[in-house]
């Protein structure tokens, strides 16, 4: 059986052990497993790993010292990666890749931003376990699918991620880990139209609650007859403005634009007093911020009557609405809203374009009709 010195300072089998240390005994517990015991001056302590391992030592060391045994803390960094696991792919992607180094700045923190909140996401809620460390060796087509199904109340975050797992899989073909792509002409079309244009009646009834000459006013008339996004609407100065219009560098795109003032929005800043460094300022005459602007205005639109869906971008899809329905072209959306890509600014000219030719459409039938039109 194993050594019991209960009152001894070692039992004198131990004793004669010289493979021990002093004040070491040996015995087996009750599953049949070798432990060491360290007894001196009736204090006890049971010791880790085998006889002359360094964690054994440490802890023998301490003993003979009289102080506690000294364990490191183990801590798992927030950028540590398992071999060959989503966020493994993800450093190799922002470290080793050209394509992330075209990036602007703040498009690599908006992406950063995405994947992190992706990867610290739980696979199933009631597991610790999280996306990032999940094996892209292992993912299948029905593993992405069910990850945009987790993600179908937010569209577009869906959007996001399903880019993102993209180029993580680009990383896992190029590094030889994988050889199929699961997301290949994997589609994702959730039943969402994004933000939506202002109808005539919210403009109407916000224009009502917020005469010419307050800022609510101001805000509303330079993003409907700018188009800008939030972000480039609070850096507007009145330095900008040069021959009848503003000029503007949007910060998500770069892009450098003239767009020039509508007589509404004219009207509407010379009814302002513009004294601040910018042209909107809060009631301290401070520069509004992205996030304190965009919650003024939600408060507005509500003290105006208007739904949730009538927000500041919606201004934005206003004026591409307004310009396609009085007739300008794809090219001349884009250089005034600052789109990139066509495919945005063909949105706005489909739809125009459709209702004009349906309109015609129907004229030529009542005049086939003898000028009469059906019901």
């Amino acid at each position: 059986m194993g050594c019991i010195a209960a009152e001894q300072e070692s039992c004198i089998k131990c004793a004669m052990d010289t493979t021990l240390p002093p004040y070491v005994c040996t015995f087996k517990d009750r599953h049949g497993k070798s432990r060491w015991r360290f007894r001196r001056k009736g204090k006890t302590s049971y010791l880790p790993g085998v006889p002359g391992s360094p964690e054994f030592m440490a802890a023998y060391d301490a003993a003979l010292a009289g102080r506690p045994v000294l364990q490191a803390e183990i801590r798992r960094l927030p950028t540590a990666a398992s071999p060959k696991s989503l966020r493994a792919a993800w450093r190799i992607l922002i470290t080793r890749t050209a394509e992330w180094q075209a990036l602007k700045p703040q498009t690599q923190a908006r992406q950063t931003a995405i994947a992190e909140h992706f990867f610290n996401a739980r696979v199933v809620e009631s597991d610790p376990s999280v996306y990032g460390d999940m094996s892209i060796v292992d993912m299948e087509r029905r593993h992405v699918k069910m990850i945009l199904a987790q993600w179908s109340d937010t569209p577009h975050a869906a959007g996001h991620i399903l880019r993102l797992i993209r180029k993580l899989i680009t990383v896992a073909l190029d590094e030889e880990w994988i050889t199929i792509d699961p997301t290949y002409r994997l589609k994702y079309r959730p039943a969402y139209k994004g933000w939506r244009a202002w109808t005539e009646k919210e403009r109407a009834a916000y224009e009502e609650r917020w005469p010419i000459g307050t800022t609510p006013r101001l805000v509303y008339a330079l993003t409907l007859y700018t188009g800008q996004r939030r972000s480039d609407v609070v850096k507007m100065k009145r330095t900008d403005i040069e021959n009848n219009g503003i000029h503007v560098v949007q910060k998500k795109t770069g892009r450098a634009l003239w767009i020039p003032l509508h007589a509404d929005l004219v009207a509407v800043m010379r009814a302002t007093n513009l004294q601040g460094e910018t042209i909107l300022v809060t009631q301290y005459g401070k520069p509004f911020s992205e996030k304190a602007l965009g919650m003024r205005m939600l408060a507005w639109t509500r003290a105006a009557g208007l739904p949730p869906g009538a927000t500041m971008h919606g201004l934005r899809k206003t004026l591409g609405k307004l310009l396609a329905e009085h007739g300008a072209t794809t090219r001349q959306i884009m250089d005034i809203l600052g789109h990139t890509d066509i495919a945005h600014a063909e949105l706005y000219t489909r739809e125009a374009e459709q209702r004009r030719l349906a309109s015609d459409g129907m004229r030529t039938l009542a005049v086939i009709n003898g000028g009469k039109a059906g019901v």
